[in-house]
């Protein structure tokens, strides 16, 4: 980066946590420090829920996602408002009225004891990963900028982040992501209209969009009905909405933040917000990706877009053969792209044809260069998904402008994963650590322990971030697959928390067992898409509590709501 990138980026960095730690004073109490005292408006609750998931990997990777793969993804968030509309009417009112700090807190007052210990503990265990994944996001983008090794990233990284948060616990976390999500707008706005405004002088957005198109970029519904099919109305309405009842009824890095809400409305109101505007969010990020793509018919990219393994590649013998090859593609393409778009009347659908011939030899292509550096690198699988973005910022953003989206994505990740770690702690004290080890010891000593597991489970993000995560292909997908291994169990036990009064404890616990048994089951053996595990989850554990429950007569064993 130049000196004036480096200029905005620590200035950026400085505010944003400087602002983090402004917000967060007053946060001397345990009710204070990961509830925000249920202070906080519907609007700052909304946005951050909302900047919990644009986080770093929106930008690395959903707009990757929609280079290589078209705006298909889009159709995992369609579930979504019918999610959160349920969430508004059971679980925001349920757990409000309780008040609980966590969602399982109130499975013990309704199940037992080890109820709140199963389900808390797949929430650590899956949480836990998801934050090393978001941790991985900023790692990719220094080591395009820089040139840094990834790991040694990681670790600076989440050192800032654990500083964050236990400074400032979860009212900094949410005030930061507010005007984190501000930036993020800005900074996607700003990335489109770039890449619109490179395209060739002879290329308006009409025909760049048409081109996209016809290379299958612009395909947001899909209605053939495929179980194996990851992206499709039907496993996004349903698979989806599963997804997103867990997510957001189950989680705690999201129950978190309505339960930190002035009222029941206020917290609805963060809810809804986001069933608004969540998926036309989506859709735009994935509508950058596409015309990023659309760019590169006419101006060529790299073969290779992660920078340190094309200079390896280059350096090795038998690349030039593929670096030769590459070019002559491209020019093949670009020359289909613009006879494509001149074409006219019976022409065009000949001209198209060939367009896609010819895209499908670029492909081809891509596909041998990744495979090379697989085998220089003497790994099974090599993917530079979410390094597209990065290198189109940082080739075709001005001075300044590179600093400044690199300071987003290094502050989005910050959000991230500061409140997925503030939740991480927030289980360990009040689920277990006050449950079980201290139980009666006074508010400080709570609020001491929160902000020394804070520091645990950000070194946990850390270290699984810098062994586990380096070799994932788009971490937008990885980040779900690892939630929908067990989000699955952790919703069925909530659908029967809340609407199956006669199962008790156990059965509810051996159903949380099952569903989760069957879940793994289809990963391994099934090639199903994982949207369907939380709907299998789900199912597999109200059947089998329900079935417990009728054989043993066990239905007077429940507690009262």
């Amino acid at each position: 980066m130049r000196a004036l990138d480096w200029v905005v980026l620590w200035a950026w960095l400085i505010f944003i946590v400087s602002y983090g730690i402004y917000r967060g004073r007053g946060s001397g109490s345990v009710q204070q420090y990961l509830l925000a005292g249920r202070s906080m408006p519907w609007y700052a609750m909304g946005l951050s829920i909302m900047a919990t998931q644009a986080s770093a990997i929106t930008f690395i990777s959903t707009t990757g996602q929609g280079y290589v793969d078209g705006m298909r993804f889009v159709q995992f968030y369609f579930g979504l408002p019918l999610a959160m509309i349920v969430i508004s009417a059971t679980a925001v009112p349920i757990f409000r009225r309780a008040r609980v700090f966590t969602a399982y807190e109130y499975l013990e007052r309704r199940f037992d004891t080890k109820m709140r210990v199963l389900v808390g503990g797949i929430f650590l265990i899956q949480r836990g990963l998801g934050a090393g994944i978001a941790l991985y996001a900023p790692a990719v983008a220094l080591s395009v900028i820089l040139g840094w090794n990834d790991r040694l990233t990681t670790v600076v990284m989440g050192a800032i982040v654990v500083a964050f948060t236990t400074t400032g616990g979860i009212k900094a976390v949410t005030w930061v992501d507010v005007q984190q999500m501000f930036m993020i707008l800005a900074a996607l706005v700003l990335s489109l209209i770039l890449a619109i405004h490179l395209l060739p002088g002879d290329v308006s957005l009409r025909d760049a969009v048409h081109l996209a198109g016809a290379a299958g970029r612009l395909n947001p519904v899909d209605l053939r009905f495929d179980w194996n099919s990851r992206y499709n109305l039907w496993s996004g309405l349903i698979g989806g909405m599963f997804l997103a009842l867990a997510y957001f009824g189950c989680d705690q890095s999201q129950v978190q933040r309505y339960l930190t809400g002035k009222s029941i409305s206020e917290s609805r109101l963060s809810l809804l917000f986001n069933a608004i505007f969540k998926i036309p969010l989506q859709a735009f990020i994935l509508f950058i990706g596409a015309m990023v793509f659309a760019l590169n018919l006419f101006v060529p990219g790299p073969a290779i877009f992660q920078p340190l393994e094309a200079r390896h590649a280059a350096q090795s013998a038998g690349w030039s053969a593929i670096e030769g090859r590459y070019r002559r593609v491209f020019a093949d393409r670009r020359e289909a792209a613009y006879a494509a778009i001149k074409s006219s009347g019976t022409e065009t659908a000949r001209a198209i044809a060939a367009f896609r011939g010819k895209q499908a030899e670029f492909d081809a292509v891509r596909k041998d260069a990744q495979r090379f550096v697989a085998r220089v690198d003497g790994v099974s699988d090599f993917n530079d998904t979410n390094y597209i973005f990065l290198s189109f910022v940082t080739t075709y953003l001005p001075a300044g402008l590179v600093g400044l989206v690199i300071a987003v994505i290094f502050t989005a990740s910050m959000s991230s994963t500061s409140g997925e770690i503030n939740s991480l702690a927030t289980v360990t004290v009040i689920d277990f650590y006050r449950r079980f080890v201290r139980r009666n010891e006074s508010d400080k000593h709570y609020l001491a322990a929160s902000r020394v597991l804070t520091v645990f489970w950000g070194a946990y993000a850390v270290a699984f971030a810098a062994i586990g995560a380096r070799g994932f292909g788009a971490l937008i997908e990885r980040v779900n697959i690892v939630g929908s291994l067990f989000y699955g169990g952790m919703l069925g036990a909530f659908v029967l928390a809340f609407g199956f009064k006669r199962v008790g404890g156990t059965a509810a616990f051996w159903g949380v067992l099952a569903g989760e048994a069957a879940i793994f089951a289809a990963a391994a053996l099934t090639p199903i898409s994982f949207l369907w595990y939380n709907p299998i989850g789900a199912v597999v554990v109200v059947g089998v509590a329900l079935a417990i429950t009728k054989s043993s007569g066990a239905g007077s064993q429940s507690k009262p709501e």
